[in-house]
């Protein structure tokens, strides 16, 4: 044994001769095992073999068995995966998780330095530049040093909780490493998850083996393995990270610079890209970007670019966000690699929503590593403006490395007399049903609820939990519901208990399966309004609208028959979704759906209580930040909506009232910057119950 690793030992012997509980036992063996997990993934400097590693790990499964009150939230045990969850709950960022604008030439990265040394009046300020892993965002949370959460970016206000999967990365710390620098109480640790390449043919070698279908590329099985609803199954995929940021920070003083934060999150044991750069100029950043282009093959992850950094963060603070870009950051983009092939013919599929997407079948050729079949045309309008044709010689590429797309027709296209312009279908493939396309829209639909090519899709979408939340009736259920006779419509749903003894005979449901299968179904009568429009897939209606929608009109019937005029003058809805609900109910097909979940009792009515026009809060708009003591964020944002007021995630121009609870964070900050008035809770109660209209005080 090497003589650090015998120190550790001896230094653990000691301590066991004073203490040989259960509970101090297994903190011993958990520091023992989380310190050699370190030093092997982070540090690659292994100092237990297998075998050691293995005895450890296996008294400590053992003595948490015996004694499960000495496993804590840190303990390695906790790394093989949790039982299937039901679904992700949802997480919102303290600090929004926001974009990178991008540039993609030298010019670009300085005119962007430029701007940014213009903003803050000065001649220069030194930056980072850091590789832009192609993986999936993170946002890990310690509490006292002690992992608390992990949550993905989602749209960058909101994401899901995936900190039973997390929890499986051997690379992310259950515990933060505090024995050389202490961490604050709080600390958000923002970073990137991937799938190395290596592992990733590993991978797929492993599924091909098995006559299971192989993976499309390393970035979305990262993403889908980090989404298992089963944390064992994630357990088995080889997922790495690495941190990148410091997000969230409560209780200490951020570091003054990136670089710093950088060298304090490997410090406390979280793995960080040892490519990093620091540059005192823009020139020294663009000889950075030229280095990480050559040993980009060489890398063992992708990367599709250079995200380059102002290092001080103080500047980062003054330099703020231009909508959800920050001016002080910036994704140098790498060129995409680009092919010529022959575009064999033009296929057109129908997605959920109807939409009508337009896809390339081409020949096969390797673009950036990846044999390239089939490539997508966007819509019926590039295909018109770039005139692409059957027989063509294109020149495909791959989006961030990712999306195959046709770019152009070759300039060494030798195209005969006889070829003809592609017709795009004016009705629907599967369905026959004739397509809309709005003016303000590039995309082409079949908005008949009941199109074959769409509907299962659709079912699903209905039954989900964020809709009528019908547990049981996911994917493989769907399909077979449909594709036996089952269901032909959504309001066949409602139809299955006269069919309980025909659902029986299908492979794979049991009685129980069944049974529990109708039971929700008949639960899912009794949700509002407002989730059942949403469950219908209108295209361009999400939960916000659908409440909107549901306030308004009351009644399914009551939105069905709704004027566009109507639907214009509430606010928030555009001229996108008022066309969308009114061709949706155009269609008589989807009129005759709503008219049978009417006649089945589908048919809730909101009422709500009309909020009164006198009251000072209608019309308002109120962001809610930190934490409440009287009630959640979304109990206080409800009760805006029930005054008539709007309830947002996010400070802009636009917002009258921000609402801060503790720890407020970044919002309180941009909304001191707009000078949008800041009230406390108890100013929001009495705003809320006694219409008392908070004064400032300035």
């Amino acid at each position: 044994m090497p003589e650090q690793d015998s120190n550790l030992q001896m230094q653990f012997d000691d301590q066991s001769k004073a203490d040989t509980s259960p509970n101090a036992r297994a903190e011993q063996l958990s520091a023992e095992i989380n310190r050699a997990n370190k030093l092997y993934y982070i540090d690659n400097a292994p100092q237990l073999d297998d075998a050691e590693w293995d005895a450890r790990m296996q008294e400590l499964l053992a003595l948490e068995a015996e004694h499960p009150e000495s496993r804590t939230l840190d303990s390695p045990t906790q790394r093989v995966g949790a039982p299937p969850a039901d679904g992700f709950e949802e997480v919102i960022h303290p600090v929004p998780m926001l974009s990178l604008g991008n540039v993609f030439d030298e010019d670009g990265l300085r005119a962007w330095y430029k701007r940014a040394l213009d903003f803050l009046e000065i001649e220069s300020a030194p930056l980072v530049c850091e590789l832009k892993i192609d993986g999936l965002a993170l946002a890990v949370t310690y509490r006292d040093g002690v992992m608390e959460r992990a949550a993905t970016r989602g749209d960058g206000e909101r994401g899901e909780d995936v900190t039973a999967n997390v929890r499986t990365i051997r690379s992310v710390p259950l515990r933060l490493d505090v024995s050389e620098q202490p961490a604050p109480p709080v600390a958000e640790l923002r970073g990137e998850v991937f799938l190395p390449n290596s592992r990733f043919a590993e991978l797929n070698a492993d599924r091909e083996a098995a006559g299971l279908p192989t993976y499309v590329n390393p970035r979305n099985s990262a993403s889908g393995s980090l989404r298992q609803l089963d944390s064992a199954e994630t357990a088995k995929r080889p997922l790495d990270m690495f941190f990148y940021a410091l997000g969230y920070v409560e209780g200490a003083e951020e570091p003054s610079s990136h670089w710093d934060a950088l060298q304090s999150m490997k410090t406390w044991g979280g793995k960080t890209n040892t490519w990093t750069r620091q540059a005192n100029t823009v020139e020294e950043a663009i000889v950075a970007i030229k280095e990480a282009g050559k040993v980009r093959e060489s890398l063992d992850y992708g990367i599709d670019g250079v995200v380059i950094k102002i290092d001080s963060i103080p500047l980062q603070r003054r330099l703020g966000f231009v909508g959800r870009d920050p001016r002080w950051a910036i994704a140098y983009k790498f060129p995409a690699e680009q092919a010529e092939t022959t575009l064999k013919a033009i296929r057109v599929n129908v997605g959920r929503t109807g939409a009508l997407t337009p896809w390339a079948e081409l020949e096969p050729v390797m673009v950036g590593g990846v044999t390239v079949g089939r490539a997508t045309l966007h819509n019926k309008d590039e295909i018109a403006r770039k005139d692409f044709r059957a027989d063509d010689r294109v020149v495909i590429q791959r989006a961030g490395d990712v999306i195959p797309q046709v770019v152009e027709v070759s300039a060494k296209n030798n195209r005969p007399a006889d070829s003809k312009p592609f017709e795009f279908p004016t009705d629907c493939p599967s369905c026959g049903t004739e397509t809309v396309q709005s003016e303000d829209e590039a995309v082409t639909r079949c908005v008949n609820i009941s199109c074959p090519a769409q509907f299962e899709r659709l079912l699903e979408h209905f039954a989900s939990r964020g809709a009528m939340d019908i547990e049981g009736l996911g994917e493989r259920v769907s399909q077979d519901l449909h594709r036996l006779g089952f269901v032909a419509n959504i309001a066949d749903i409602y139809r299955l208990h006269e069919r309980r003894e025909d659902l029986l005979e299908l492979d794979k449901m049991g009685e129980t399966r069944v049974d529990n299968l109708l039971k929700a179904i008949e639960a899912s009568r009794l949700q509002p309004l407002s989730r059942l429009l949403f469950s219908l897939g209108i295209s361009s209606i999400g939960s916000e609208i659908a409440e909107w929608l549901s306030r308004r009109f009351r009644s399914l019937s009551g939105l069905r028959d709704a004027t566009e005029e109507e639907l214009l003058a509430i606010d928030g809805i555009g001229p996108i979704v008022a066309s969308s609900i009114i061709e949706y109910f155009a269609i008589e097909q989807n009129r005759n759906l709503v008219d049978e979940l009417i006649e089945l009792g589908i048919n809730p009515i909101d009422d709500t209580p009309e909020p009164s026009a006198d009251h000072p809060a209608n019309g308002v708009t109120f962001v809610v930040t930190g934490k409440l003591e009287s009630m959640s964020r979304s109990e206080a944002q409800d009760r805006i909506k029930s005054l008539g007021g709007k309830a947002t995630g996010s400070v802009t121009g636009k917002t009258n009232y921000l609402v801060a609870g503790a720890d407020a964070g970044s919002k309180l900050e941009k909304a001191q910057r707009l000078d949008v008035d800041v009230i406390t809770e108890s100013e929001f109660i009495a705003f809320m119950d006694e219409g008392v209209v908070p004064v400032r005080s300035d």
